[in-house]
């Protein structure tokens, strides 16, 4: 079990993560030069609390966008068990995103052989882009 001992941001969790699944495989390095199929982490802490902290595991930016938006549409059901046909628009769920402790993403970049961190602005901006497709 991989236990983490800074709180700061979720960076130095990420690394920590990585090595110890990946051991000496795994570097951090620049910047991501978009690939449809690049494997994803979403890490994620939903309170203060540390025993709050968890990640999600996908096989694309696109599959772990459409995770996001599901774990905010599973709070919505929790939270209206009443209403059948639930909306929101995309404000909505910034401000779920931004509610959070915290959240960043960790995207496998195949040219540099690394996964590169993002922020929860950057996730923001990737889950409005694949809204904005799926309305299409």
């Amino acid at each position: 079990m991989l236990t983490i001992v800074e709180q700061t941001d979720l960076w130095h969790a990420s690394q920590l993560y990585l090595k110890a699944r990946f051991g000496n495989h795994i570097s951090f390095k620049g910047e991501l030069w978009e690939v449809a199929n690049k494997h994803t982490i979403i890490l994620m802490q939903t309170s203060q609390n540390r025993a709050t902290r968890t990640f999600m595991d996908y096989g694309s930016i696109s599959q772990a966008m459409d995770g996001i938006c599901g774990l905010y549409e599973r709070k919505l059901r929790e939270l209206n068990p009443a209403i059948r046909d639930i909306t929101y628009d995309v404000a909505d769920l910034y401000n779920f995103i931004d509610g959070l402790a915290d959240m960043s993403a960790l995207v496998y970049d195949h040219s540099v052989q690394a996964y590169l961190p993002y922020d929860r602005q950057w996730i923001k901006q990737r889950t409005f882009q694949h809204l904005k497709k799926m309305a299409h």
